[in-house]
């Protein structure tokens, strides 16, 4: 029998209800592991580790993503890169950038900085381009932080932001980054 014009297609009356949605629950519990395999537990601190990033950190911003990270993306701030002259980060952030593995290290360069002369006094960066504008809008500001990420072959939620200033959290909403970290809790 169907339901006729103007039924709403919503749940049966008919007796028994109340024991098919219990019986329907009990089979979904049983089918959903209760915990993570410790196999898969252990693959995922090691890749915490290799990005330099503890396991609570990493697990969560791979439950909100459903992704792995495989960028980092650093603000010219948080690299500690102020200088124009003297473009150089830390030999601390640069050791730390050094170990990583398995994950692109991008950096977005705040002007009067240079992106080019940034990337070339830190070849431990895959890539270095300008920061977005104070005063770009919220689409340049989306548009920009796009097409930065993508260039590297890489998808907005794949890439975690790291930063060290309020606008710099911003990036990532605008880009639909997979988080951001601050640079004092990154690097210590």
């Amino acid at each position: 029998m169907t339901a006729g014009i103007g039924h709403n297609q919503g749940p049966t009356l008919e007796g028994g209800h109340k024991w098919r949605t219990f019986q329907w629950q009990k089979a979904r519990d049983a089918a959903m592991p209760k915990a993570i395999p410790l196999m898969v537990v252990r693959m995922h601190v090691a890749r915490a580790r290799a990005l330099g990033l503890d396991y609570p950190t990493y697990a969560a911003v791979r439950k909100a993503t459903g992704r792995d990270i495989m960028g980092l993306l650093f603000s010219s701030n948080a690299l500690r890169v102020v200088r124009a002259a003297a473009p150089r980060m830390p030999v601390a952030i640069e050791d730390k950038l050094a170990a990583l593995e398995g994950a692109r290290k991008l950096a977005l360069v705040h002007a009067p900085l240079e992106s080019s002369l940034v990337a070339t006094a830190n070849p431990v960066l895959d890539a270095a381009s300008p920061a977005p504008k104070f005063t770009d809008s919220w689409a340049d500001m989306r548009g920009h932080l796009g097409a930065v990420i993508t260039a590297q072959g890489l998808l907005r939620d794949q890439v975690l932001i790291i930063g060290d200033t309020g606008m710099e959290r911003e990036w990532t909403a605008a880009a639909r980054a997979a988080g951001y970290l601050e640079a004092g809790r990154y690097f210590s």
